[in-house]
């Protein structure tokens, strides 16, 4: 089958290949792969997530072609969305059925697909800071795919929700989101905030983890400046204000948080803010597209031609 490997001897250290059919394990159900999501970590940092001739994705959506064989998960003909470490982004997919959900009959795979990874750990970051309402939040990098839909969930929880963004046409729809305020570059908020969901790190964190409050919680994404975060401790300590900064990481199993995100979505209460979709023979536009920073949101590739997916709902067609 086809698929898209990690080769570092690639220019964007993506290529096709032609590779073995995956085996299904007992409680996993073969997919066959319509669209898949991209994101910036698993490609910014693929030399150390994968090895070489080893599949990308950790997005996919598509129809399951061989139900698991210990009967869990759903039948043969369900579209499903998944999320796992690799193996997404080719024709075929095997997937922990504890780690895909069905997907709703008005929703296009193509906004379904952009919601696992991203929306995962947005949705569990905001969970981590626990009760927002009525609370301050800065997300930065908000413009990026788990930012957004960072946003979004802040919001809803009842957070005033800071938008940090590196550019200010970076901040293109960010309000109507729920984003409160927006900063750009290293603007700082004025007023302490109760949390901060960050997906740059470097300078960014260190300086916001110096505006939060008395018991606040900064939680570390992300590292898109790919630059090292240094924070002066002792200094820290000088201002008397108790505080905490965490490495986050998101936890399985992610089934019960896509269909979650999934509902949101069919509801017309969450936004995949898919800033850019193709075939998946312009993945090198796509990725290039994603690491410079031109893609509002999430960026999704699809396999098949879109018209196939008789159940597209209009209200959640994916934009370009």
């Amino acid at each position: 089958m086809r698929a898209l490997i990690y080769d570092p001897a690639a220019a964007r250290g993506v290529r096709f290949a032609e590779i073995d059919e995956p085996r299904p394990q007992k409680r996993q159900a073969l997919i066959k792969v319509e669209t898949a999501s991209l994101n910036f970590g698993e490609l910014a940092f693929a030399a150390r997530q994968l090895r070489p001739g080893q599949v990308f994705g950790k997005d996919a959506a598509g129809v399951v072609v061989k139900a698991a064989a210990d009967g869990s998960g759903p039948s043969e003909g369900a579209r499903v969305s998944t999320f796992a470490g690799t193996g997404g982004w080719a024709e075929l997919r095997a997937v922990d059925t504890a780690d895909l959900t069905v997907v709703p009959g008005g929703v296009d795979l193509g906004a379904a697909v952009a919601l696992p990874a991203a929306g995962v750990t947005a949705l569990q970051a905001v969970r981590r800071l626990g009760s927002l309402l009525g609370r301050r939040v800065l997300v930065t990098g908000a413009s990026g795919g788990v930012g957004r839909l960072a946003v979004q969930l802040a919001a809803r929880a009842g957070a005033h929700v800071i938008a940090s963004v590196g550019r200010p046409e970076r901040a293109a729809g960010l309000p109507e989101l729920g984003a409160a305020e927006i900063l750009v570059g290293t603007a700082k908020p004025a007023d302490p905030v109760f949390g901060v969901l960050d997906n740059v790190g470097g300078r960014l964190l260190s300086e916001a983890f110096g505006r939060l409050q008395a018991g606040g919680l900064a939680l570390s994404i992300g590292w898109a400046s790919r630059e090292p975060t240094v924070i002066d401790f002792e200094e820290e300590r000088l201002t008397g204000v108790p505080k905490r900064l965490e490495p986050f990481m998101v936890s399985g199993p992610f089934g019960p948080d896509i269909a979650y995100l999934l509902q949101l979505l069919e509801n017309g209460e969450l936004d995949p803010q898919i800033g850019w979709r193709g075939p998946w023979t312009q993945v090198d536009e796509a990725v290039d597209a994603l690491l410079e920073r031109r893609v509002p949101g999430k960026a999704v590739l699809d396999l098949t031609p879109r018209e196939q997916d008789d159940h597209a709902s209009h209200a959640h067609q994916a934009y370009t």
